[in-house]
């Protein structure tokens, strides 16, 4: 028997809904080749060209997702949600102005739409526009209060301006849901702390985020422990458990990738509670004024402090500086954070009385090899072997200057001098606004801002003056 053929409608509907299928399934390669194949048949299909822009974007590719944007928007201009889409993409792009036309317009067509109004309130918090940022994402929550996407991002906003109490408030909004909360609920047969008397009573700090975010709110470990719980555990990136073994407040510090001691084969717990490190600072009321800011609260090990004296040696009066100049490439905001490369930073080797140590570690690393001429440089940075090396350096330096990466956090909970070189566009909230200086890590850290979209050279200006003033005062 022979089946009929499938007619071109047929075939068009069967390529969208396998498009589609793959698109919830993550496999953004196959979902275009569905839809490209159904454009193939009929090209004026505006969801056919919307759903294959967003399996680009998710892909990479924005150029191309871009272009399907439009064709769709021009065959059905009136769908909020391809504004909406497409505003995204060109925030993400940092096309910041053909952004919020595009998520205006979306609003025009839909007034009460939460993700165009939480959409434009980032976009407008991004241009330091806090007034209207904030008022549109509080429209966000009123029209919709259970949006978690607008209560976060309003807590950004809070955040970077001093707010903190509401602010902590709205960053419990952030995502608790990922793949190593799902597997930490599975492990640990014990409650989420919520603020519970903790006399006596034994307490995880599990794993969140990056290396810095875990080095900047291990702090509250010391006062988890005045608070009276019984032991205090840290489970942490292996590259940091060393590091915490000296921790102020930690019992011990386990590696993620680790069993956990007591949550396996039917064994009773070994926690009472457990809490994700960022929740922290809203559990235990945090205020501007009551930022646990007593320091250094980590230690460099004496040992490897020792080991690594011989490789730090300078002539006496010489100014020890170490250097940082790119974070992770897989961070979101990376590109602004990280310098171009080392040469920013050829013209500090102009200035007499310095001598310059590499803490950079993956990303730009190479470049410690061969610097810039002028720049003499020491590399450290492939033979660090973890965070309690890197902290052994620190110590034994004057000064360290970074970009907004973990090393920062270090060098501040070590109570290290350090220069932190901050973007205009999308700085840390935890670095609060319009400051250059840090209370998280008072009379230790200094902020370099930039004053606009990617001016590194005029911080660079104001790092060889104050760089200057600090070798000749050395």
């Amino acid at each position: 028997m022979v089946s009929p053929r499938a007619t071109p409608a047929e075939t068009l509907e069967q390529l969208f809904t396998q498009g589609n299928q793959y698109l919830a399934a993550g496999d953004m390669a196959a979902a275009a080749t569905a839809y490209r194949a159904a454009l193939a048949i009929d090209p004026t299909q505006a969801a056919l060209h919307g759903n294959l822009a967003l399996a680009l974007d998710e892909a990479g590719d924005a150029q191309a997702a871009d272009h399907h944007y439009r064709q769709a928007l021009a065959l059905e201009p009136e769908q909020a949600q391809l504004w909406i889409n497409h505003g995204v993409l060109l925030l993400q792009g940092k096309r910041l102005a053909e952004a919020e036309a595009a998520l205006r317009q979306a609003l025009a067509l839909a007034p009460q739409d939460a993700s165009a109004l939480s959409n434009l309130g980032v976009l407008l918090a991004q241009q330091y526009r806090d007034e209207e940022a904030e008022t549109t994402m509080r429209t966000a929550l009123r029209l919709h209060p259970t949006y978690r996407n607008a209560a976060y991002n309003l807590g950004y906003l809070l955040l970077r301006q001093g707010r903190l109490e509401e602010g902590w408030l709205r960053l419990e909004q952030r995502d608790r849901h990922g793949a190593l909360a799902e597997r930490l609920a599975r492990q640990l047969p014990c409650p989420r702390w919520q603020g519970e008397p903790l006399q006596g009573r034994s307490l995880l700090i599990a794993l969140e985020a990056g290396h810095g975010d875990m080095v900047h709110f291990c702090r509250y470990a010391a006062l988890a422990k005045a608070a009276g719980a019984r032991r205090v555990t840290v489970l942490c990136h292996p590259a940091l458990v060393s590091l915490f073994a000296t921790l102020d407040g930690c019992d011990q510090a386990l590696p993620f990738d680790q069993e956990l001691p007591g949550c396996g084969n039917g064994l009773p717990p070994d926690f009472d509670y457990w809490v994700p490190p960022l929740s922290l600072p809203y559990l235990f009321t945090t205020r501007p004024d009551t930022i646990p800011a007593t320091l250094p609260y980590l230690h460099a090990d004496p040992a490897r402090v020792v080991r690594w004296a011989p490789r730090l040696a300078a002539p006496t009066g010489v100014l020890k500086v170490g250097l940082v100049w790119k974070g992770n490439p897989n961070f979101e905001n990376d590109t602004e954070r990280s310098l171009p490369s080392l040469a920013t930073l050829a013209s500090l080797g102009q200035i007499p009385g310095v001598v310059f140590y590499s803490l950079q570690k993956g990303a730009g690393e190479d470049d410690a090899k061969a610097p810039p001429t002028g720049l003499a440089l020491t590399p450290l940075g492939g033979e660090l072997q973890d965070f309690a090396d890197t902290a052994a350096v620190i110590t034994q330096l004057d000064l360290v200057i970074t970009v907004d990466t973990a090393v920062a956090h270090l060098a501040g909970a070590l109570n290290k001098p350090c220069w932190v070189l901050l973007p205009w566009y999308l700085p840390d909230w935890r670095w609060f606004q319009d400051r250059d200086d840090s209370p998280w890590y008072p009379g230790v850290v200094r902020l370099f801002r930039q004053p606009a979209m990617g001016d590194w050279p005029s911080v660079v200006t104001r790092l060889e003056e104050a760089l200057r003033d600090r070798a000749g005062s050395a």
